[in-house]
């Protein structure tokens, strides 16, 4: 589904991504694990065209996407939940899903929130209410629900736990996992791991710009329980 090689993302004279190659099959939930300033982020902005990289290559489904636009990546099937929720506050929690399905028909959308609002009940029961006024639990699931609502064909989600109670934790998880049992294939990526292995497959170790390690998550877990990451 997705392959990143030899990638790099510089910011000025600074280097955030070094030479960095992962791969996301069809139907897996692949790990990003890492401390704050590891690159995790960077390699999402990469993916998604919010950042450009300065070496390597990016492709999805078989197809380069290295020059395309933010717009025309989601148009491919890219769906993105980026790491601080940045909800729109003034609009609606409906409008704020709905958007993310632009792509869809008028009947699409409305059959996809009702899909979102039975793994998330909040947005049923929020859904006139401007989203800056959630809390940021709520936020954060609706940037989710507007990163699912067009059903994308890969699923990035930028530290979907960061601050999170453990109550928003295990619903988040759960809706990942009924995702997941759609056959959905998903790009994560976790400072504090421990939720976010046991929705994994597969996950790779990132420090400095680079892979260091990886495995299953079981593997991962025995290997880094002494890791800040953890």
């Amino acid at each position: 589904m997705l392959n990143v090689s030899r990638l790099q993302v510089r910011y000025g004279g600074i280097t955030a991504v070094r030479d960095l190659s992962i791969r996301v099959d069809e139907g897996e939930t692949v790990l990003l694990v890492g401390a704050n300033g590891a690159g995790k982020s960077s390699l999402i902005n990469a993916v998604i065209g919010l950042v450009p990289a300065s070496g390597g290559s990016i492709s999805l489904k078989g197809a380069d996407i290295h020059g395309l636009s933010c717009e025309r990546r989601a148009r491919h099937g890219i769906g993105y939940s980026p790491e601080g929720r940045h909800v729109f506050p003034l609009m609606s929690v409906r409008d704020n899903v709905l958007c993310g399905g632009f792509r869809l028909s008028g009947a699409q959308q409305r059959a996809s929130y009702d899909w979102l609002a039975s793994l998330f009940p909040m947005l049923a029961e929020r859904a006139a209410q401007p989203a800056g006024q959630l809390s940021g639990g709520q936020q954060q699931i609706v940037a989710i629900a507007r990163a699912m609502s067009s059903r994308p064909a890969l699923l990035l989600l930028d530290e979907p736990f960061l601050g999170l109670a453990p109550v928003w934790i295990e619903q988040i998880s759960r809706a990942v996992r009924q995702f997941q049992a759609q056959g959905a294939t998903i790009l994560m990526t976790e400072q504090m791991a421990v939720p976010a292995l046991k929705l994994a497959t597969r996950a790779y170790v990132m420090r400095g710009g680079i892979v260091t390690r990886e495995g299953s998550p079981a593997e991962i877990r025995e290997a880094a329980l002494s890791n800040e990451y953890l």
